[in-house]
């Protein structure tokens, strides 16, 4: 059984940083596309980056670029997303979603992973 559980958001000022994490348990690390998602209230969920470890290749939405890190450690079994830079606009409730045996051809949309954590609340205040 896949379960997949974030952890490490909070509240921050603008311009600070936060690292979120995913633990993935029952969850293989070959061929696996995983990926964090941000949703609040009222809007569709939104990419914000996403890996494949088959090889490494990552995926980050235009706003995130430069500013936003994701990462993996497969002896962990974590996925990890540090965000550095944070804006009132990256607010919202963070989660983490997965797909196992291959790569997603929709890295950045919700809707193409399978699996999906319960989220994490990040806020990021002006």
């Amino acid at each position: 059984q896949v379960i997949l559980r974030e952890s490490g958001g909070g509240s921050v000022q603008t311009g600070g940083s936060l690292r979120l994490s995913c633990l993935a348990s029952g969850h293989p690390f070959d061929a696996a596309s995983i990926g964090w998602f941000r949703q609040i209230p009222g809007r569709e969920h939104e990419g914000v980056a996403s890996l494949y470890t088959g090889d490494d290749k990552t995926y980050y939405a235009d706003s995130v670029k430069g500013r936003f890190t994701i990462s993996y450690d497969s002896a962990k079994k974590t996925v990890d997303l540090q965000m550095t830079s944070l804006k009132p606009e990256d607010s919202g409730m963070y989660y983490c979603a997965s797909n196992i045996g291959g790569r997603t051809l929709a890295p950045l949309r919700w809707s193409a992973f399978l699996y999906r954590g319960q989220g994490t609340q990040v806020t990021v205040s002006s």
